[in-house]
């Protein structure tokens, strides 16, 4: 049991008090915070859809572009082969290099109705793509815009927990280290709550009862003295 003086036992309540007051203006930040994030979620959510949208657009802009490619490269064989028609000698080579361009024309209709079908593709992944990102930027507005509310309506919080911050830094430099240090292992340990008030015998902090003896050492304000329940720093005050 350590003997500490009154002023310590005061000064210990302070530092509870602007505990207390920090424990529950991180909760509230937090909770905004949280609150935040399940906004920008939604956006997030339609980010990744539109993406897909737009990866599929450029995957059917590709798709056009090789058919258009192979379209020019058939052209050019059509051509080829026709050049080639007026100088052949034979008809088996004529034979041969007229099929070939039969071949050419058929793979080029066919190719050419491929295009037409991912052109109609194209043109509704492209409204598909161009109404979504309307979407996504009336969307992006509005989350900017409730997130700066949610910062705005939570900056006088967070004003006072720097300041609750800066006046507990305060009053833990008049105590011993030893004495701030068992203060930080009880608040983490009960939630923010390292102190407690001590009333007819019973523990403020858990509810439970404590030896009558302790309750009059309590009394005294001469040592440290913990619950033996959860472990907070126990004070007393004198009913007027």
């Amino acid at each position: 049991m350590k003997e500490i003086v009154k002023q310590d036992i005061e000064t210990l309540v302070q530092l509870q008090e602007a505990e207390t007051e920090i424990v529950r203006l991180q909760a509230v930040l937090v909770k905004v915070e949280k609150e935040k994030a399940e906004i920008g979620s939604k956006l997030k959510k339609f980010k990744t859809a539109l993406d897909q949208n737009r990866e599929e657009l450029e995957k059917n802009l590709k798709m056009c572009r090789d058919v258009e490619e192979e379209i020019r490269t058939v052209d050019q064989r059509i051509i080829k082969s026709n050049e080639t028609l007026r100088m052949v000698k034979t008809n088996k080579e004529y034979q041969v290099l007229l099929r070939e361009v039969d071949d050419n024309k058929k793979r080029k209709d066919a190719l050419e109705t491929e295009l037409l079908e991912l052109m109609d593709e194209r043109e509704k992944s492209e409204s598909i793509v161009s109404e979504s990102e309307k979407e996504f930027n009336l969307l992006e507005e509005q989350t900017k815009a409730e997130q700066a509310e949610l910062d705005k309506q939570s900056s006088d919080d967070r004003a006072s927990l720097e300041e609750f911050q800066s006046r507990q830094a305060e009053i833990g430099k008049t105590l011993d280290p030893f004495l701030i240090d068992r203060f930080r292992k009880i608040s983490k340990m009960n939630q923010g709550l390292a102190v407690s008030r001590v009333k007819n015998e019973i523990c403020m902090g858990c509810f439970m009862n404590i030896p009558p003896q302790l309750y009059i050492e309590v009394q005294r304000g001469t040592s440290l003295i913990s619950c033996p329940q959860c472990s907070r720093i126990l004070y007393h005050i004198k009913e007027k």
